[in-house]
């Protein structure tokens, strides 16, 4: 039996949870010297440390949130947790990744769908594209026969 049948619950549960490897090798390797490498257990301790965090900040958000009567967990039951558990420090750049966020999906807001812009109904652009598709044809055939 490996290491890993022997620590892991039945399928489904949180300990089958985990983080991208490849991604928090990438961030690792972003972070450390030119010099530095990282060993696989280290990177894999990193990935369970992180997973543990994620899973204390997430219960601590939880009670916050069932705290506030409320049946899903807001970014500020996030926050409100992180402040609680002693990470104060993590608020200010949790606060302006959340700012940005919001400003983000915004701006996709704003932008529509390509079909809303055109200003054309479905049929005119159903249309229009029957009809590039023929131009397109008939100037494939056009250069076969030449």
């Amino acid at each position: 039996m490996s290491d890993r049948e022997a620590h892991s619950g039945p399928p489904g549960t949180d300990e089958d949870l985990s983080l991208p490897k490849a991604t928090v090798a990438k961030m690792i390797t972003e972070l450390l010297p030119n010099d530095v490498t990282c060993a696989k257990e280290t990177r894999d301790l990193i990935i369970e440390c992180c997973v543990e965090f994620i899973h204390l900040i997430s219960s601590e958000a939880n009670e916050i949130c069932e705290q506030d009567s409320k049946k899903t967990i807001a970014p500020e039951h996030i926050i409100s947790a992180l402040r609680r558990l002693g990470f104060e420090s993590f608020t200010e750049e949790v606060e302006e990744v959340l700012k940005d966020h919001k400003q983000a999906q915004k701006d996709r807001e704003k932008k529509g769908s390509k079909l809303e812009q055109s200003g054309l109904t479905e049929e005119e652009l159903l249309a229009k594209q029957q009809e590039l598709f023929a131009q397109s044809r008939a100037k494939f055939e056009s250069g076969q026969q030449q």
